[in-house]
C-alpha cells in the first residue's frame, strides 16, 4: 500500500512539475515572440535609414561613422531574429538533418526536450534583450542623423543598382563607400601635392570591387577625364604616356608586393605634373603600403559573421522563403560558419548558385560533406588553411568534387593562361561532375557579375598524365611545399 501511494505521489509530482515547466515555457515563448516583433519593427526603421543613406552623398565624417554603427547594429539584429525564428525548426521533426554526422548538433531526447527548449529560450532571451537594448539606443540617437541626411544630395540611381539580390550589386561596405566618395569628390588640399588614398585589406575582401563600384558614380565620372589602372610591377610605365594624359586623372595602383621607395618617389613626382585635382588610389593587402598615403587609409576587414549570414541566406534561398524550407536552414547555417572561417568572399556566389538551384535536403547535405572533405584534404596536403593556400598560389585539390583526381593549378607568370582549352565553372562541376572534359581544361572557380568583372581561373592537367608524371595521390603530404 505504501509503495502504491509513493508511486502515485511521485507520478503526481512529476506531472505537476511538467505542467509548471510547460506553462512557463509557453508564457516565456509568448514574451519572446513579443520581443522579436519589437526588434523587427526597429530593424525595419534602421534598414530604411541605411538604404536611404546609401543613395546620398555624405560628406560629414561623423555621419559616416554613425552610418557604420547603424549598419553593424542592423546585421546583428537580423542575426538574432533569425536565430530565434530558425531554432524552432530543430524541433519540427528534422532529426535526419540534425543527427547527420555532418552537423555538430543533435535533437535532444523526448524526455529532455522540454528542459532543453527552456534553457535555449533563456539564452535566446538574453540575446534578444541585448539586441533590443542596442537597437533602441541606435534608434533613439538616429533622429539627428536622419535630419542631417535630408540635407545630403541624392545620387543618380540606375536600374542596374536596384536588383533584388546581391549577385549583381556590391553588398555592404556602406561607410567605406562614403569614405571613398568623399576622397574623390573633395578638392585637393592647397599646393601641388596630389592626394593619395591607400585601401588596405586581405585577399578577396572586395578592395577592387569597392573602387570599381564608386568609380561608376556619375559625379566621380564627371570629375575625372579618365581612370588609369596600374600594377605595382608596371608602376613606372606611366612615364611613357605623359603626353596622352590630359585633364584630371584618377590613377588606381595595385601593389601585390612591396614597392621600392625610390620607384614610388619617381612615380609620385610624375603624378605631381598631372592636372591639378588628379588623385591616386592604392590597393594593397600589405600594411606597409599605407606609408605612401597622404590621407587616412581605408581598412577593409572581412565581413562579420552576421553580415555574411545575411548575404549567404539571401543568395542561397533566392526568392524562396526559408521558413518554407525549415530543414535547409540549419544546413545553410553550417555553410555560413564554414565560409566565414575560410574568410573568402570568392566562393559565396558559386556555392549559393548551386544550392539555390536544388532546394533539396539530401543534396545540400551531400555538397556540405564534399566541401568539408575538400578542406580537410587540402589541409592534410599543404598544411595550411585554404585561404593561405590560395594567397600563396598553391594548387587546389578538388578531387572530392570530381569523379577522378583533380588538381587545379593557379595561372601566373610561370603558368600562362591557355585560352584554347575548354572551360568549365566550378559550380557546373559541383552540380554535375560528368561535365568535366577529357584531358586538360580551364576551371573558373569564381566570376564577378559586377565591375571590374574579375575572375579566378585554374589550369587542370589531364589527370591520367598527371598521375603518370608522379603526382602524389590526394591526401598525402607534399614535402616540397613550405610556409
Amino acid at each position: 500500500m505504501d509503495l502504491t501511494i509513493s508511486a502515485v505521489a511521485s507520478e503526481f509530482v512529476s506531472r505537476f512539475i511538467s505542467f509548471l515547466i510547460n506553462k512557463y515555457s509557453y508564457s516565456s515563448h509568448v514574451r519572446l515572440e513579443e520581443k522579436v516583433e519589437r526588434l523587427q519593427h526597429l530593424l525595419m526603421r534602421v534598414h530604411t535609414v541605411v538604404e536611404e543613406a546609401d543613395g546620398r552623398y555624405i560628406m560629414n565624417s561623423r555621419m559616416v561613422m554613425q552610418l557604420q554603427l547603424l549598419s553593424e547594429a542592423m546585421y546583428q539584429g537580423y542575426h538574432v531574429v533569425d536565430t530565434f525564428r530558425y531554432q524552432s525548426f530543430v524541433d519540427k521533426g528534422i532529426s535526419e538533418v540534425c543527427n547527420s554526422s555532418i552537423l555538430p548538433f543533435a535533437i535532444p531526447l523526448k524526455r529532455t526536450r522540454t528542459i532543453e527548449c527552456t534553457r535555449r529560450d533563456k539564452v535566446v532571451n538574453l540575446d534578444l534583450d541585448g539586441a533590443l537594448k542596442t537597437m533602441q539606443s541606435v534608434v533613439a540617437n538616429m533622429m539627428e542623423f536622419v535630419v542631417l541626411l535630408g540635407g545630403c544630395d541624392r545620387m543618380v540611381r540606375r536600374p542596374y543598382d536596384s536588383y533584388l539580390y546581391y549577385e549583381n550589386i556590391m553588398f555592404g561596405r556602406h561607410a567605406e563607400k562614403q569614405m571613398l566618395l568623399n576622397f574623390l569628390l573633395q578638392q585637393n588640399t592647397p599646393g601641388d601635392e596630389p592626394s593619395v588614398l591607400p585601401i588596405i585589406g586581405g585577399c578577396t575582401v572586395g578592395k577592387k570591387t569597392l573602387v570599381a563600384h564608386v568609380c561608376r558614380d556619375e559625379r566621380v565620372q564627371s570629375r575625372f577625364s579618365s581612370v588609369l589602372h596600374l600594377s605595382g610591377e608596371n608602376l613606372l610605365k606611366i612615364l611613357e604616356h605623359e603626353s596622352t594624359m590630359l585633364g584630371k586623372m584618377l590613377v588606381v595602383v595595385e601593389f601585390a608586393s612591396n614597392i621600392d621607395d625610390n620607384d614610388w618617389r619617381t612615380f609620385h613626382s610624375f603624378v605631381k605634373r598631372l592636372a591639378r585635382g588628379s588623385k591616386v588610389i592604392i590597393i594593397s593587402k600589405l600594411q606597409r603600403s599605407a606609408r605612401f598615403g597622404s590621407v587616412k587609409p581605408i581598412f577593409l576587414n572581412n565581413l562579420s559573421f552576421e553580415e555574411l549570414w545575411y548575404l549567404f541566406k539571401t543568395l542561397a534561398f533566392g526568392s524562396a522563403n526559408p521558413e518554407e524550407h525549415p530543414r535547409l536552414v540549419p544546413i545553410a547555417q553550417e555553410y555560413a560558419k564554414m565560409l566565414h572561417m575560410e574568410e573568402s568572399l570568392l566562393v559565396i556566389n558559386p556555392v549559393a548558385d548551386v544550392l539555390r538551384n536544388n532546394l533539396n535536403v539530401q543534396f545540400w547535405l551531400f555538397l556540405l560533406k564534399k566541401r568539408r572533405r575538400m578542406l580537410e584534404r587540402n589541409l592534410s596536403i599543404y598544411g595550411v588553411d585554404l585561404k593561405i593556400q590560395m594567397e600563396q598560389g598553391y594548387p587546389l585539390d578538388l578531387t572530392d568534387y570530381a569523379m577522378n583526381p583533380l588538381r587545379a593549378i593557379p595561372y601566373s607568370a610561370i603558368v600562362p593562361r591557355k585560352k584554347e582549352l575548354p572551360t568549365v565553372t566550378l559550380g557546373d562541376l559541383v552540380a554535375d561532375p560528368s561535365v568535366r572534359p577529357k584531358g586538360e581544361f580551364n576551371l573558373v572557380t569564381w566570376e564577378s557579375r559586377i565591375p571590374p568583372y574579375n575572375s579566378a581561373s585554374y589550369f587542370v592537367p589531364d589527370w591520367v598524365q598527371d598521375m603518370r608524371e608522379g603526382t602524389l595521390l590526394p591526401g598525402r603530404k607534399r614535402r616540397e611545399f613550405h610556409v
